[in-house]
């Protein structure tokens, strides 16, 4: 049985072929590239749509799928991934970037201190970098402390 590999790429050619009609309905300027902006959604959306039928024409053997611990540890990230990004706005970036990457690097490696180290410095790394080097308009701390 390999119908996984079937629905999947199904999944991913109705999606191609969806992102490809959504291509089409971007207007275009009179002040435009010779290009236009719709040559690089429709370039992704034949990727997608070759690797789809691909994947319906010569489907893999029937996946392993992992045991329920590993399904918990990724919806245990998928939570945190989401509560990071509605944490962003009201509480900074450094603080919520610290305890996902926190919570993150602890699911990699069940260690509380490295997990938690490596959580501050990847905070205060991606804050420098995303701030001062890509010039990106970060709050480091919520508002509220500072006024």
């Amino acid at each position: 049985m390999i119908n996984s590999d079937r629905i999947f790429g199904l999944v991913v050619v109705l999606g191609a072929l969806a992102f490809f009609a959504g291509a089409l309905q971007i207007q275009i300027s009179f002040l435009s590239d010779p290009l236009g902006p719709r040559v690089f959604p429709i370039l992704i959306a034949a990727a997608a749509l070759l690797c789809g039928l691909t994947i319906l024409w010569k489907p893999d053997a029937e996946p392993e799928w992992p045991g329920l611990r590993n399904w918990l540890a990724m919806a245990v990230a998928l939570v945190v991934l989401v509560a990071y990004a509605y944490a962003l706005a009201p509480l900074g970036f450094i603080v919520p970037t610290a305890l996902a990457a926190g919570v993150i690097s602890y699911q990699i490696s069940p260690r509380a201190g490295p997990a938690a180290l490596t959580g501050a410095c990847l905070s205060g790394g991606l804050f420098v970098v995303f701030k001062y080097g890509l010039g990106l308009g970060l709050v480091a701390w919520p508002k509220a402390l500072f006024g």
